[in-house]
């Protein structure tokens, strides 16, 4: 099974070019300021203006503004990153996780402490595979895991088609995170932008009901080894291996829906293809009724947006394989 650790994330290389907007909090094992405290972090000044947003929460959180270089990263990475999709999204607000208090202060020690014991574990390469990853939740969630860490209650939703955990995005990636964000009763969603450990990835099959690595090789799971979309963090591990580290609000024009909605549209077939209908209606023929009523389940979850059209059909691809469905489009292109 191939190994993804050695994908350098973009995010967290130009991160580390600007120690000094991180502390311990950083969770960096080699920057110079480890030893900086993260109260002095917190109160260093920022320059330029900042949207005049109410705070998310008053649990050591706290806004960056313009000028500040994580907030200069983190915003040209995510706009660059969404591509024409960027004019959609305004009044972009980044706060900041300053790690305060002593539970979040054992939380990020023990962050420290796991990212040491991947490394042990992956053959002392010194490689945790230590990602950043966008996380998609709403400002009650988000407020629950600032306050509490993660727990069954307030944990973001997912389809739950990878299995039980949560899913993130990686950062050079954000489009499904910002799909799933949900807007509050003043139009505003919210992202978390999290350190993942993520060691050994595993490739998870849509449809796994898993909930923790199926065996010792493995620490995490992803929906594609060699391109991922998605990072699959266990239920097991949620308070160990995720270190939620900036909170990014924005708004998001009317416009939104529908031009997600129209680059779906846009991905037309060009080559022979069937209707999902059809193709349902054809697969019945060969397959036993209880993967018939499957491949319907999700079909109409992809109707109710619960799934994505490539998720559809790679559960449809392991129900009926690659060679019954091609005979089967082919066979529809004749008719």
């Amino acid at each position: 099974m191939a190994y993804i650790g050695n994908q350098y994330n973009h995010l967290e290389k130009d991160l580390y070019k600007a120690p000094t907007v991180f502390s311990s909090g950083s969770t960096s094992l080699d920057t110079a300021n480890d030893k900086e405290s993260v109260v002095s972090d917190c109160e260093s000044g920022v320059s330029g203006p900042c949207f005049d947003q109410p705070s998310l929460c008053n649990n050591g959180l706290i806004q960056l503004c313009s000028g500040d270089k994580a907030h200069d990263l983190i915003t040209r990475r995510l706009l660059s990153s969404l591509g024409s999709m960027a004019v959609h999204i305004k009044d972009l607000t980044i706060q900041k996780n300053c790690f305060a208090g002593v539970t979040w202060q054992a939380r990020l020690q023990s962050f420290q402490i796991f990212i040491k014991a991947m490394e042990k574990k992956c053959g002392g390469r010194g490689d945790a595979n230590v990602k950043y990853a966008w996380c998609a939740a709403t400002r009650d969630e988000i407020c629950k895991i600032v306050e509490h860490g993660f727990g069954h209650c307030g944990l973001p939703k997912n389809s739950g088609l990878y299995g039980h955990g949560i899913y993130l995005s990686p950062d050079d990636s954000p489009m499904e995170s910002v799909k799933n964000a949900v807007a509050d009763k003043n139009g505003v969603r919210y992202l978390m932008l999290c350190r993942v450990i993520l060691g050994k990835a595993e490739l998870v099959q849509p449809g796994s009901k898993q909930c923790h690595p199926s065996s010792d090789e493995f620490d995490s799971g992803v929906d594609d080894l060699s391109s991922p979309k998605k990072y699959v963090v266990w239920s097991t591990h949620l308070n160990t291996h995720i270190l939620p580290e900036f909170i990014v609000s924005f708004r998001a024009t009317s416009s939104l829906k529908g031009f997600l909605g129209m680059q779906d549209r846009l991905k037309m077939p060009t080559s022979p293809w069937i209707s999902f209908p059809a193709l349902i209606s054809a697969l019945s023929t060969y397959l036993p009724p209880t993967a018939m009523n499957l491949i319907s389940k999700y079909y109409r979850d992809h109707k109710d947006k619960k799934i994505s059209r490539h998720e559809l059909i790679q559960l449809v691809r392991q129900f009926a394989g690659d060679k019954l469905l091609i005979a089967v489009i082919k066979s529809s292109r004749t008719k």
